[in-house]
């Protein structure tokens, strides 16, 4: 069997397992609920309490860690074209503006949850 083809086979059986995991728990969640005596609109209300709600300050975080990471690739390759360093400076420098960009994130959600 060639080997290139053993990975999207796996992927997608664990793609597969996965999800239908999550159907069967899921439906055993709420057989058990049924037999509890719980009425339909019980159950709704339920799940409906779970419904996640996205934060601004959650979209803030992430696009100030996206962006660090963009100024630190764009950093790097710069660096790696004008200087000739080694490309071993990416993680490093990755990981640092990645880290700049959760601080401030930090700075900016401590004066936000303080007003």
């Amino acid at each position: 069997m060639h080997d290139g083809i053993i990975v999207p086979i796996f992927f997608f059986l664990s793609v597969a397992v996965i999800w239908g995991a999550f159907i069967l728990t899921r439906h055993k969640e709420r057989i058990s609920m049924i037999d509890k005596g719980l009425k339909s609109d019980d159950i709704k209300a339920l799940y409906a309490a779970r419904i996640w709600k996205i934060s601004p300050l959650s979209s803030l975080k992430w696009g100030m860690i996206f962006i660090g990471i963009g100024l630190a690739v764009l950093l790097a390759s710069w660096l790696r074209n004008v200087y000739m360093w080694d490309e071993s400076v990416y993680p490093g420098l990755i990981t640092l503006f990645g880290g700049l960009g959760l601080l401030g994130f930090y700075l900016i959600a401590q004066r936000k949850v303080k007003d």
